[in-house]
């Protein structure tokens, strides 16, 4: 039995977007979870459309979602080199060869004949299809046109009637009718393969078992197919997948102002969560999990969990995964990635940064509140600079208060910390506060909550915050707190 081999064949003509992305992760796992290698493959032969940069981004997005290649560039096996702008004599051979078979031929049309064609097909409200005009070409005038040096592209010679079927394992058995093909290029003038024929030669001389790809390109697949054929070559295994959609009629693309992968990590989403996430557009697991690292994706997919229809992008639904996958990592990672972002806030306010082990606790408080890492900012920046904000605050029927009884409330509370303060400053930690706190409501016959909502929202200034008041009494440290309930009292006064 074979040996599953896959490949990833991106063209550096843009940005990296989110169906690439999952095409490149569906066809690692269909290789791993079979035993078999995943190939990297450059496929740059459309020089014109070129983007500086394309093959960082390609690069750069498989190391953060450690999406490993076998073989690629960087990587050489046996079937390299892995950039398709250097096997270009490769395709020229191929090509020659396929005019042998007489499964090909030369085309010497100008480019003015055809776009004189193009322009006729448009002004009769079809699509432009090649007229076959040098298909039956006497062998002395191509030898004469060759020998003359006029410039030509090698041309598929399509059946010109009968059907060709091929296999889908999504999609199934497909048919179509041989004269709707059209006899397309296959070397271009430059000598360089067009994408249709670069990836057929590649795939059979790399060993590619399976090979998966975007549901637009069904239509293509059977001139792969007779192009496998006139060689006499394995067909591989077909994986074609619905697109992934930002609505129900629009596909994901760059100019829609839709992200790519490195987009939402800016936007603070993880790797991994964009991941699993993207793995799911498309594809159902066997069971009801929705959570997988990639070493279990690696475990448990399958060609036939791929879905045929079109899987809509929901960027609620990633921000929700996003915020459980915050919740469940362990506090070490957690703080890597956080203690900058807390840092920063200080930073930019232009406040003192406070010592690492508040830094900590800070970060900790917000890590089961928020979804994104881009979150963190605005739901701190309160502990840097207290922001500005209306008494009505400290109205909360729930809680029992209004502005009298919470003037009252913190004019107590000042009172009490200014007493205890020489034993305070020795515990000041949460606990210990609201033990504090809730000695001072009971002293004066007030409910727990009539002490501790206007404190909260003295020190915060927000209807709601990231922790209690205690917690963020801790926080802040004696004399910030003191100080912000004293505004309170001033405000309210």
């Amino acid at each position: 039995m074979k040996k599953t081999r896959t490949r990833f064949a991106p063209s550096p003509t843009g940005y990296m977007h989110i169906g690439n992305l999952r095409t490149a992760l569906y066809e690692y796992l269909i290789a791993k979870v079979n035993g078999g290698d995943f190939l990297l493959r450059i496929e740059d032969t459309d020089q014109e459309r070129y983007v500086e940069g394309a093959l960082d981004v390609v690069f750069n997005t498989l190391k953060a979602t450690g999406i490993d290649y076998d073989e690629g560039p960087g990587k050489e096996g046996d079937c390299g080199p892995y950039i398709q702008s250097q096997r270009r004599d490769i395709y020229k051979k191929y090509a020659e060869l396929l005019v042998e078979k007489g499964a090909a031929y030369y085309c010497f049309c100008t480019k003015e004949r055809l776009e004189g064609l193009k322009t006729s097909d448009e002004a009769l409200g079809t699509g432009f299809n090649y007229d076959r005009h040098c298909r039956n070409l006497s062998q002395d005038v191509i030898a004469a046109n060759l020998a003359a040096g006029i410039p030509y592209v090698i041309r598929q010679k399509m059946p010109l009637d009968g059907t060709t079927t091929f296999t889908d394992a999504v999609y199934g058995d497909i048919t179509v009718e041989n004269k709707t093909l059209d006899d397309q290029v296959l070397l271009k003038s430059d000598g360089l393969p067009t994408y249709n024929f670069a990836n057929v030669v590649d795939d059979h001389l790399m060993g590619i078992t399976h090979v998966v790809r975007g549901n637009e390109y069904l239509s293509s697949t059977p001139k792969y197919n007779l192009l496998y054929e006139a060689f006499g070559w394995d067909i591989p295994t077909y994986v074609h997948c619905a697109p992934i959609m930002k609505d129900e009629h629009h596909k994901l693309s760059k100019r829609n102002g839709d992200a790519s992968f490195f987009d939402l990590v800016a936007k603070g989403y993880l790797p991994e969560a964009i991941l699993n996430y993207i793995c799911l557009l498309g594809w159902s697991p066997a069971g009801n999990e929705e959570f997988f690292t990639l070493k279990e994706l690696e475990q448990v997919f399958s060609i036939s969990g791929i879905s045929k229809s079109p899987a809509i992008f929901d960027i609620e639904k990633l921000t929700w995964m996003n915020g459980e996958y915050i919740k469940r990592m362990d506090d070490e990672r957690f703080l890597s990635l956080a203690l900058g972002p807390v840092e920063d806030v200080f930073k930019n306010a232009g406040v003192p940064v406070p010592s690492r082990e508040t830094l900590v606790k800070i970060a900790l408080l917000v890590k089961t509140r928020i979804n994104t890492l881009a979150e963190i900012p605005g739901r701190i920046e309160f502990l840097a600079v207290l922001p500005d904000y209306e008494n009505e605050l400290y109205c909360h029927k729930k809680m029992k208060t209004d502005e009298s009884i919470s003037l009252d409330s913190l004019k107590l509370t000042l009172a009490a910390f200014e007493a205890a303060e020489k034993d305070l400053r020795a515990n000041w930690n949460s606990q210990a506060i609201y033990e504090f706190l809730l000695g001072v409501a009971a002293a004066n016959e007030l409910k727990n909550s009539q002490i501790l909502w206007p404190l909260r929202t003295a020190v915060s200034g927000l209807p709601a915050t990231p922790g209690g008041a205690t917690e963020l009494a801790e926080i802040l440290g004696f004399d910030e707190t003191v100080k912000r309930i004293k505004d309170g009292i001033e405000r309210l006064s």
